[in-house]
């Protein structure tokens, strides 16, 4: 731990103990079952990195409920046991609960995810544990390609309601369509979200993959989106990507998962580091009941671990810095009136009314022609082989008349030429010259 960490740290608790005795806050809950020395336990080092086991001591996620929106959560109980209090199948190809892991390549995605938000853990403190486990989880099932029987933009949207209406306070989002637009039934989807004050967290994609720069949903206005750092803190190359839109970052790198069949294995990318600022936000959400959704996302940027390297305030490596869930739970942060992350709503007001409103039409002012005089009347017909009064008088007539003098002119040039040669020959021939 370096220096920085340490002098944190102790400002940390000392503002926790501060806040209990000001504020009288429940006694700290029970220690919960945790052996360092297990072998699965210690590999997972952002427990302490970003702080997590500190933020233990006030609460582990209680009374807060996480949506996961992924592949389904499968049913593992010695990890997930009574984590799971609902879900449902957007897909139309999965079960009504949830809970069947769709895809042959991505089905332990969703289970993978929601180990790290909110994985209960073994009693004797053994085995993966989640950052937050007493939160509970929603496993709301989504098809990838051919997995699905419905477009992935409505599974989404749909999705995204779903969880709202079944109480969800924390939406978690693994996935990218790396796309910087998305479709217009998200707009009203995840506005939804927002207006019942729900926080969404989104993953930012990764290089690994082909997401060399974010894409819908992280660039919704609104979103928390997550970069991914390496066990260094610094942002990684495969596992993580860029973008003016990611907020905070958190490891992408050597993490852990617990797999539908119960089996831990190692993975990467910001799939993990997204659900594991979800199970923060869940923390904080416990810890302050009352809590609106942007201030959760405000204390989390807020109470970031600044980058050395990073650019200020918002690094499009590492948004606002490294996670810290202690000091997101503890440190006093003013409540805010505005989403940092941006409002979703002016963005639609102002784009999509752009583009919905119909382009001004442009009039012309007829402009005033006078009629053409009336046509004189036609004469009677004659002779072919004679000239009609009009061929007289518009082509024959001035024919004659500039013919003539033309004729006239040609013959005077005629005859002063014949004169001119005449008295050249006179000349020739005069004796006064000398020869």
């Amino acid at each position: 731990m370096t220096a920085r960490r340490k002098l944190r740290s102790a400002a940390a608790i000392v503002v926790v103990a501060a806040t209990v005795l000001l504020i009288g806050a429940s006694a700290t809950p029970p220690p919960i079952p945790d052996d360092p020395a297990d072998p699965i336990r210690a590999s997972e080092y952002w427990l302490d990195g970003a702080r997590i086991r500190e933020a233990w001591q006030t609460t582990r996620g209680k009374g807060v409920t996480i949506a996961v929106i992924d592949t389904g959560i499968g049913k593992v109980p010695s990890v997930f046991g009574d984590a799971v209090v609902g879900g449902t199948d957007v897909s139309g190809a999965g079960t009504p609960d949830g809970r069947t892991p769709l895809g042959a390549v991505d089905g332990n995605h969703g289970s993978w995810v929601a180990s790290l938000a909110a994985g209960r853990g073994a009693p004797d403190g053994t085995g993966m544990i989640g950052v937050a486990p007493e939160a509970n989880l929603l496993s709301i099932s989504v098809g990838f390609g051919a997995a699905a029987a419905v477009p992935f933009t409505e599974q989404v949207a749909k999705g995204m309601k779903w969880a709202v209406d079944n109480g969800a306070d924390v939406i978690n989002l693994s996935f990218t369509t790396n796309t910087l637009d998305w479709d217009e039934s998200w707009d009203e989807a995840f506005l939804y979200a927002f207006e019942h004050d729900v926080v969404v967290v989104v993953a930012a994609g990764n290089r690994g993959s082909g997401t060399n720069i974010i894409g819908a949903p992280a660039t919704i206005p609104g979103v928390l989106t997550v970069g991914g750092v390496d066990q260094t803190g610094t942002a990684s190359i495969e596992a993580s990507t860029q973008g003016i839109t990611i907020g905070i970052s958190a490891p992408s790198e050597g993490l852990i998962g617990v797999s539908a069949d119960g089996s831990v294995v190692p993975w990467r990318g910001t799939s993990g580091a997204a659900p594991i600022v979800a199970g923060v936000a869940a923390l904080i959400r416990s810890a302050h009941p009352d809590i609106k959704a942007i201030d959760v996302i405000n204390r989390i940027i807020k109470t970031a671990i600044p980058v050395d390297d990073a650019i200020k305030p918002q690094d499009p490596l590492y948004g606002y810095g490294l996670v810290d869930a202690a000091a997101a739970i503890s440190a006093n942060i003013p409540a805010v009136s505005e989403n940092p992350m941006g409002d979703l709503a002016e963005w639609i007001r102002v784009f999509r009314r752009a583009q919905s409103e119909p382009q001004p039409v442009e009039t012309r002012t007829p402009v005033a022609v006078p009629p053409l005089p009336a046509a004189d009347a036609p004469t009677e017909a004659g002779s072919p082989l004679l000239p009609s009064a009009d061929s007289l008088r518009y082509g024959t007539l001035p024919l004659i008349a500039l013919t003539v003098p033309g004729i006239l002119v040609a013959l005077g040039v005629t005859a002063a030429a014949r004169r001119i040669r005449s008295a050249r020959i006179s000349v020739r021939h005069t004796p006064d010259s000398e020869e």
